[in-house]
């Protein structure tokens, strides 16, 4: 089986939820406070590594308490993490996650996750990366880094998913190296143009991309599932697994990380689709980042 190789970001995330968002000024009373690990790209790291593929992670942290939790939490989930540098001279990446009415609000510290420059990543990626490996990165990192990785991962011939979350605009040369895009609706609008609400405008959305030069294009819709649309340009529409909702901090990277190992194992777009749902039905039903994303045996279970 191929492996993963994610190029991405390690927050530690500090989560509260609160009745309502605060006015400038006011002071709320919170509850159910949580530290947990997070990031974009550790969060996609776990969810496929949990589902089952070889995932190694390439990714900064500081030399610091935060770092050493987060590198360890991905060991613990049978992530290599040989390639996760501990920076003395920048602090690990933190989020801080206001929760209100089953919804989340962010604020990045980026700390680490842009000290990495993009020799170091290309670097990583020409020693551990084969041809058909899969590889994954997001927005959170380095501009450049992130770029000149894609690049070279196309050149190695590595299968390249490519979140841009969040979104800047992409060059247009870059398009052509991406083989998988997965994005949501506001993501979607600024890459392209288009904000997808219903199945003609995903299909717009979607063959907007592609012509750009993007391959497969998969949109995440929240509660209404997702769309794809590949090679053939033949949409598929996958309707979300039912869920209790209670936080859906990681439920995106899940399901980007369940479209990773199904790559990883073959699986067909429609596949791994279906199962990237599933996984992420899992995780919005439990509280916090990596600890809410489950194993391949639970979404099994749900088959």
């Amino acid at each position: 089986m191929s492996k993963v190789i994610v190029f991405g970001s390690m927050n530690m995330d500090l989560s509260i939820d609160a009745p309502r968002v605060p006015a400038a000024g006011e002071t709320l009373s919170g509850s159910g406070f949580i530290t947990a690990a997070g990031g974009k790209g550790a969060n996609q790291a776990v969810a496929a590594a949990r589902l089952g593929a070889d995932v190694r992670m390439i990714a900064a942290v500081g030399a610091d308490g935060f770092g050493e939790e987060l590198a360890a939490g991905l060991a613990e989930a049978s992530v290599d993490v040989s390639g996760v540098r501990r920076l003395s001279d920048v602090t690990t990446g933190v989020a801080v996650i206001l929760r209100t009415a089953g919804e989340n609000r962010i604020v990045l510290h980026a700390g680490a996750n842009h000290a990495l420059a993009a020799a170091d990543v290309v670097a990583d990626l020409r020693r551990i990366g084969e041809k058909n490996d899969v590889f994954v990165t997001q927005g959170e990192c380095d501009p450049a880094a992130t770029e000149f990785a894609l690049r070279a991962a196309h050149e190695l011939g590595l299968y390249t998913i490519y979140n841009p979350a969040p979104a800047r605009p992409a060059p247009d040369d870059l398009w052509p190296c991406v083989d998988l895009v997965c994005l949501n609706e506001t993501e979607c609008q600024v890459m392209c143009g288009v904000l997808p609400v219903d199945d003609p405008t995903c299909l717009a959305a979607a063959r907007s991309l592609r012509e750009l030069g993007a391959g497969t294009v998969v949109i995440t819709l929240g509660a209404a599932g997702s769309f794809g649309l590949g090679a053939n340009d033949e949409p598929i529409r996958v309707p979300a697994a039912p869920a209790t909702v209670v936080d859906t901090t990681a439920a995106g990277d899940t399901f980007i990380g369940a479209l990773a190992a199904g790559q990883a194992r073959s699986f067909s777009l429609a596949e791994a689709m279906s199962w990237g749902s599933l996984a992420a039905a899992v995780t919005v039903s439990r509280l916090g980042a990596q600890p809410s994303i489950p194993t391949a045996a639970e979404v099994e279970a749900l088959r």
